[in-house]
């Protein structure tokens, strides 16, 4: 009996297990099937054909979606927007079509993969890192600070003016809050300094690697290793990230997440006294009715079904409830803010309340500003 294997036996063996050692590294690194991606992207809200995002203009007489609508509403939009149609890239030339939702060749197309700036609404020119360049065109808002200021340009900071009304930023902005400074999407006051770019560890820094490209779903196991306590994704809420040195109500143990509601809901508070005391016209807000703010005759800080209607929207308008309420709007537009850059929220809002504490009293007496 040999007490040894042969040199070939060896090299067989040797061979074998580089082959599946060489072949698991290489499993790994195989793109997902196509099966799985149009399973996850057929259950993503860009694949929602019921979705508001795109029928909204389907009742329209024509039904199109119109020029300054259809980069992210439309795939036609956005390829003409790329240029991919044949028209000149940067700009949408026409109307498009209603009836599509953001299929493939949206987002993987040799225009959309060659983007490397995309142009915020303040003027301000990203740089995106890997493949987030389609999430900052339609995730920027619609409105910024300079285009706040431009409207407010030369008017008196308490006095009505009926040419002014609420500016909604836009829905699902949460490129604008990632970016922070570098954007200059929230209402950003003379004199303040404010974060950029929400820079997080090298490997959860930009749009695809914290949300799945297809599903556009968050993974809260990749949070887990340096936030223990994150099961599930309602656990991101608890993470305090690098506002250990901020608190605004006491409570040093609660996510971040909390300290940006208490300084909103103290900014909603703030914004019903001031029109109360200053303007002598209660406000209220209803998120689900456009255009969100409407007289509230009762004061109560409600605006019910009734008084959510047209004509009843709120008309008394001021630069600085503009300002008070385009930030205060701005968080509910990015319901992930506490993820997406908390530390410049938490210094938008505080600002804010300050703004509102030059009319009405507000307690800021205590609170720090990140």
């Amino acid at each position: 009996m040999r007490k040894g294997m042969g040199m070939n036996t060896k090299l067989l063996l040797s061979f074998v297990l580089g082959a599946a050692i060489v072949g698991a590294i290489w499993a790994t690194r195989q793109p997902e099937p196509i099966q799985d991606i149009s399973a996850k992207w057929s259950g993503s809200g860009h694949a929602d054909a019921t979705s508001e995002s795109f029928v909204h203009w389907d009742a329209d007489e024509p039904p199109v979606v119109p020029t300054n609508c259809a980069k992210c509403h439309s795939l036609y939009g956005y390829l003409d927007f790329l240029g991919a149609d044949g028209s000149a890239a940067g700009t949408v030339d026409k109307e498009a079509k209603t009836g599509s939702v953001l299929f493939c060749n949206t987002c993987h197309s040799d225009a959309a993969h060659s983007l490397s700036q995309v142009s915020f609404t303040s003027g301000a020119a990203i740089t995106p890192r890997g493949s987030e360049a389609s999430c900052l065109q339609c995730h920027q808002g619609r409105s910024s600070s300079p285009s706040v200021n431009k409207t407010l340009a030369g008017l008196e900071a308490d006095t009505v003016n009926e040419k002014l009304a609420f500016i909604n930023v836009h829905y699902n902005i949460a490129a604008a809050t990632l970016m922070g400074n570098d954007g200059q999407t929230a209402y950003q006051y003379d004199g303040k300094s404010y974060i950029g770019r929400y820079n997080h560890v090298v490997d959860l820094s930009s749009c695809t690697q914290c949300h799945d490209p297809h599903s556009l779903a968050v993974a809260p196991k990749e949070c887990s290793p340096c936030h223990l306590n994150v099961v599930d994704k309602e656990d991101l809420k608890d993470i305090r990230y690098n506002t250990q040195d901020y608190d605004g109500d006491g409570n040093i143990k609660e996510g971040v997440h909390g300290e940006i509601e208490t300084l909103h809901d103290a900014l909603y508070v703030a914004i019903r006294d001031y029109a109360r005391t200053v303007v002598g016209k209660p406000i209220a807000y209803n998120p689900d009715a456009f255009p969100y703010f409407f007289n509230d005759a009762n004061d109560d800080g409600v605006a019910s079904a009734e008084e959510a209607v047209a004509a009843n929207r709120y008309a008394s308008w001021t630069p600085r409830l503009v300002r008070l309420t385009y930030n205060y709007g701005f968080v509910l537009k990015d319901p992930g803010s506490y993820a997406h850059n908390p530390r410049y929220v938490l210094q938008f809002l505080y600002d804010a309340l300050q703004d509102a504490g030059e009319k009405v009293p507000v307690q800021v007496t205590g609170l720090k500003r990140p």
